[in-house]
């Protein structure tokens, strides 16, 4: 059984400890790649270690995360920019819109995720996008910049159906993480009605970790229980999510 992980930060200190374990957990698991959103330029380096020092089980994204975007944001943007012409890269990601951690760069946020866009639409490249408490803002910004080739995923998806049908309509797929899991969390019951065509599974690693490993440290091997879950609450073979979410996901990196 192939699966993806299409968003994990194992390059992350977290995983200092125990990183060659984890990729053999991964691969023990049935997973073939795992895809490396970038955070900001401090996490290049350990990033692009790991990718070069794995090719066949990491590949990397490159982007501004917009908890990373402050007073020297257009700095940081200059040095991703010329990163993304001079190697090759799966996506431009993360990027998007905070509002849970703060509000006050809300404008600096809109600048760069635009930034960021037109640099997808130039280079016809898939974006993943952090929308936390921000899906309006971002809907908005896409809406304001898009040529009709943007293209995706919204990462770690937890909004309305409503939500999720607009994501659908603009073309993007949506990432299934943990929270699916979640006792309190109602994600399984907007999860039932999305076509599994449209979804792609991903950790989060090392957040977000799934029943039954709540409360660990996550990582890349436990993706198997979001599409466990994803294939009870839709009534399908666990097989089938993995077929169609691996899929997916190639579609989406183009492999």
């Amino acid at each position: 059984m192939e699966l993806i992980d299409s968003h994990a930060h194992i390059y992350l200190e977290n995983f200092n400890g125990d990183r060659d374990q984890v990729a053999e957990n991964a691969r023990a698991a049935g997973l073939s790649r795992i895809y490396l959103p970038n955070i900001d330029t401090e996490t290049i380096g350990d990033m692009l270690e790991l990718c070069d020092g794995d090719p066949q089980l990491f590949r990397p994204m490159m982007g501004l995360h917009p908890t990373s975007v402050d007073e020297g944001y257009t700095g940081q943007l200059e040095s991703i920019g010329e990163w993304l012409g001079q190697r090759e890269f799966a996506a431009i990601g993360e990027i998007g819109i905070d509002l849970y951690w703060d509000k006050s760069r809300f404008t600096q946020q809109q600048e760069a995720f635009k930034t960021q866009l037109q640099w997808a639409m130039n280079k016809n490249m898939p974006i993943v996008i952090h929308s936390r408490e921000s899906f309006r803002e971002i809907f908005d910004v896409i809406d304001e910049v898009n040529d009709g080739t943007l293209h995706g995923i919204f990462h770690s998806f937890s909004g309305t159906p409503e939500e999720a049908r607009h994501i659908i309509d603009l073309g993007f797929y949506i990432g299934i993480n943990g929270i699916v899991t979640f006792k309190n969390a109602t994600l399984d019951q907007v999860v039932r009605d999305i076509d599994l065509d449209r979804l792609v599974v991903e950790t989060d690693a090392p957040f977000l970790a799934p029943v039954p490993r709540r409360g660990k440290r996550n990582e890349s091997a436990w993706v198997r229980y979001v599409a466990e879950k994803i294939a009870e609450v839709k009534h399908l073979p666990v097989e089938e999510v993995a077929a169609v979410t691996t899929r997916n996901a190639k579609n989406i990196f183009l492999i």
